[in-house]
């Protein structure tokens, strides 16, 4: 297991959140929307995983949990890190929604060469449309998919964390 516990504010995580094409206010000190969250941080801080339980949604999937932000600069293939980010995620939040989780790609903020939201794919994540408000590809990991729940690599409560 690569990933650890963190939080919405840890300053390790918001200069990785800063570096993501959807960060919006990279100026705050917080990077993740109003909600039930996890923050995943990996053991070397170079990789971040946040999953969210959104209060407010306006897409088709309400319901669904949704991976906000995922950014890899380490070695560790991203498929991985996303396979175990769900383990954890299920760790902490048992069963999935009916809806499984879901993630927003922009294909106009990455890459041309790459295919929208590659690593997720090859994770086992499937294309189920777009939004209708800004036509981001719309990726899903069934709750049948999913990887068993796992703990993270070390576990400890703590005031910050959210479940």
């Amino acid at each position: 297991m690569n990933w650890e516990l963190s939080h919405r504010f840890d300053p390790r995580a918001v200069k990785l959140a800063n570096r993501h094409y959807n960060r919006q206010k990279p100026l705050t000190n917080q990077f993740v929307p109003p909600g039930r969250c996890i923050v995943l941080l990996s053991t070397n801080a170079d990789a971040l995983w946040t999953s969210s339980f959104p209060m407010f949604a306006r897409h088709a999937w309400v319901g669904s949990w949704v991976c906000t932000l995922f950014r890899n600069e380490s070695p560790i293939l991203s498929s991985k890190l996303i396979t175990e980010a769900l383990a954890v995620t299920r760790w902490l939040w048992g069963e999935p929604p009916s809806l499984g989780m879901i993630t927003f790609i922009n294909p106009a903020r990455i890459k041309p060469t790459q295919k929208p939201g590659w690593c997720f794919r090859k994770a086992g994540w499937k294309e189920i449309g777009q939004t209708q408000i800004h036509k981001l590809i719309t990726l899903q990991i069934a709750p049948e998919q999913m990887p068993d729940p796992s703990p993270p690599h070390t576990y400890q409560m703590s005031l910050f964390h959210e479940f």
